[in-house]
């Protein structure tokens, strides 16, 4: 690989040595460069910043119905959103946002319809004929009940032969434990590793 570079500088060299220079090269003076001057436009903060905006949807095609009213006045910020969850609830959140107490929401959740209570779906006509009134029942004479008959005990269960023992359970040698690797040392580190977390201060705005 070496020799291929040292043979294609070689081969460079003598393409460069063989260009002839018959003249002296001509000295040409610089076009002037046109200077353009960068403007930097600085953007106006307002110190005191004001907007109100809001948007309602209402698509019946769809059912997307939802909708968002907002108002900044400087650093406090006041706002509503609500649109209709998949489980026909309609969900609205009013929050505020300011420089001292943060972002805050508060979140409510109420039915579309109320709920009514269902009427049964098939009415009970009424009987085309008039039933007899019922006659009253006579009382009944109380039954004799009989003794019981007393219980029949059965012979007693025979028991069973005991089991055979077995033999006795027999024990193995002791494994062999083999000696625990050497451990290689390797040159210490001049400093040991460590790491530190940088400190944070937080300050309040």
């Amino acid at each position: 690989m070496a020799a291929k570079i040292v043979i294609a500088l070689a081969l460079f060299a003598v393409a460069h040595g063989a260009v002839l220079r018959t003249a002296a090269p001509a000295a040409v003076a610089p076009a002037p460069v046109p200077v353009l001057a960068k403007t930097v436009e600085l953007e106006e903060v307002d110190p005191h910043p004001q907007y109100t905006y809001s948007y309602d949807v209402q698509d019946t095609l769809s059912g997307d119905n939802k909708g968002h009213v907002e108002e900044r006045d400087g650093d406090v910020v006041r706002g509503e959103y609500s649109l209709i969850d998949a489980d026909g609830f309609k969900r609205t959140v009013t929050y505020t946002a300011d420089s001292i107490n943060g972002f805050n929401a508060v979140v409510r959740r109420e039915p579309l319809a109320a709920v009514v209570a269902a009427e049964p779906l098939v009415k009970v006509a009424a009987p085309l004929v008039k039933a007899a009134p019922v006659a009253p029942i006579a009382p009944v004479a109380p039954v004799a009940l009989a003794a019981p008959a007393p219980i029949v005990r059965s012979a007693p269960v025979v028991a069973a032969a005991p089991l055979a023992a077995t033999a006795p359970f027999l024990r193995s040698a002791p494994l062999a434990v083999a000696a625990p690797a050497p451990v290689l040392r390797t040159a210490s580190y001049a400093t040991p590793l460590r790491y530190t977390a940088p400190a944070y201060t937080v300050a309040h705005l």
